[in-house]
């Protein structure tokens, strides 16, 4: 496996769902499919988006909150850049980031990077098990985080632990149920060793 072709949120309502992530221009990047699988609590990942600069952060984080997301973190100036944490009204935690803290423009409201975090029982068994399949490791802290190459996909996977992912993103590190979460990659249908599923890549046959 070396290319994720997409993923897909298992949401309770897919239309508004799709009025959401439509206005934060998010609506070819996520693929939307219908669940009413029981899920309670920290669902053990989060998504990423990052931008160029704080303006950018603070534009995507409003167009979410004024189309009915939930403010985790409030979008302000840390150590390693400028950030917010926000929860969309299906539940998604989503962090929009910047390593910048200083804005050198007016806004772009171009997204650069959207990046899976996986928040797993143990960084280092999960990172065996996806080295096993094919991912090769771009970027590796010990047992504390991990960063695949999956070269030009439109996502970015990461490994973080799940105690510390809850606490970075904040909210209570329990929850039960449903990941509400599939992945799409190139290596076929198989569970990873925390429970997120992956699906077959869709073959397209040239005319």
């Amino acid at each position: 496996m070396t290319f994720i072709e997409a993923l897909t949120l298992e949401v309770a309502d897919t239309a508004a769902a799709h009025r959401f992530y439509t206005a934060l221009g998010l609506d070819t990047r996520v693929g939307l499919r219908a669940s009413d699988a029981p899920t309670t609590g920290f669902r053990g990942f989060s998504l990423s988006l990052t931008v160029s600069q704080p303006a950018d952060v603070r534009g995507l984080v409003d167009a979410a909150l004024n189309a009915g997301a939930t403010a985790l973190k409030p979008a302000s100036k840390s150590f390693w850049g400028y950030g917010g944490v926000v929860q969309a009204p299906d539940g998604t935690i989503w962090k929009i980031a910047t390593t910048a803290k200083k804005d050198t423009a007016p806004a772009t409201g171009r997204i650069d990077q959207l990046v899976l975090l996986l928040g797993v029982d143990s960084v280092t068994a999960t990172k065996r098990f996806y080295v096993g399949r094919g991912l090769a490791v771009a970027k590796s802290f010990g047992s504390k985080y991990v960063e695949f190459d999956t070269q030009d996909s439109p996502v970015k996977l990461a490994l973080y632990g799940r105690r510390a992912l809850a606490k970075d993103v904040g909210v209570p590190v329990d929850g039960t149920g449903s990941h509400r979460l599939a992945l799409v990659g190139d290596s076929g249908a198989f569970t990873d060793p925390d429970g997120f599923g992956w699906e077959a890549a869709t073959l397209t046959t040239a005319p």
